[in-house]
């Protein structure tokens, strides 16, 4: 029996995967039993067999996502037979692919979150989405924390906000002026807009609701695009050039951690890979193997 064909029917038939995918599995079934060579079957290969395809793989360069959609492939294949009683062991499951690097955070540079924010409209909604962007850029809040807020949780005498976190944890974030300004600006105006049943909310639709997580993606995008951004403009992009700007001027890990309510140090550690150019500068400045003489 041709048990790949057969593996192909399950695909597209049970498991109702696109073309794309089922050709992308095969292929790599394909590539697998090549490097196996002739007197090696793809169904009786071993454990250390399979695990000698990925690392030939791997010697070849591909990368970890491509290996992985290797080992997927073939952890796939050899399930649906396990589960015919074609084979008694899946050969490829306590398998695994390198680790795939994580993709740094993408952020904007001071000069186009100004253009960005230089929103000269005074009709309410410009108001209130240059009040929650300047408030993003300012607190470096999540875009979750940021729709949650309430008028009360502002604080304007002490230049803070309060703000609600994951895991229903409570911190204090402090906002720059200029957000506080925009703030202002837009609560003077707030009330034009309906407020059926979001009285308290800090941020309403035209509806008079709270705005939604989805309206506030939208309108970023929006304004992305009105001021001829070269970028997707998007809550976390904001929140990601706050982190990496504070952690630029600052040099202190700590207390960015604090501001973007990170349980862990290591997740804030990931900015300090976008100021390579600064660290290597303040590096050799600073280590005695690295100073230039005098």
């Amino acid at each position: 029996m041709d048990w790949q064909l057969a593996f192909k029917e399950y695909l597209s038939t049970e498991r109702q995967l696109s073309a794309y995918t089922v050709r992308n599995y095969l292929f790599e079934l394909t590539r697998a039993q090549t490097l196996l060579g002739d007197d090696i079957d793809l169904i009786s290969a071993s454990a250390e067999q399979v695990q000698g395809v990925i690392a030939k793989l791997h010697r070849q360069g591909l990368s970890p996502r491509s290996l992985s959609l290797c080992l997927s492939s073939l952890k796939q294949y050899y399930g649906f037979l396990l589960a015919r009683k074609v084979i008694e062991v899946n050969p490829a499951q306590t398998l695994h692919a390198p680790k795939q690097a994580k993709p740094l955070p993408k952020n904007m540079d001071v000069d186009t979150i100004n253009h960005l924010l230089a929103i000269e409209g005074d009709d309410p909604l410009s108001l209130r989405d240059k009040a929650l962007m300047e408030l993003f850029y300012s607190s470096g809040i999540r875009l979750s924390e940021l729709a949650a807020l309430n008028c009360a949780d502002i604080d304007a005498n002490a230049k803070q906000v309060k703000v609600l976190g994951k895991g229903d944890k409570q911190r204090i974030v402090p906002i720059g002026r200029v957000a506080l300004a925009a703030i202002d600006q837009w609560l003077a105006c707030r009330d034009s807009l309906p407020s059926q049943d979001a009285a308290d909310a800090l941020f309403t639709s035209t509806q008079g609701k709270r705005l939604s997580h989805r309206s506030i993606q939208a309108r970023m995008k929006k304004w992305g695009q009105e001021q001829a951004i070269g970028v997707k403009v998007h809550p976390h992009k904001l929140r990601h050039s706050f982190a990496t700007h504070m952690l630029e001027s600052s040099q202190d890990l700590r207390a960015v951690q604090e501001l973007l309510g990170h349980e862990n140090l290591s997740t804030t550690q990931v900015y300090t890979s976008l100021d390579f150019q600064h660290l290597a500068k303040v590096y050799d400045g600073a280590h005695p193997r690295a100073r230039k003489p005098k």
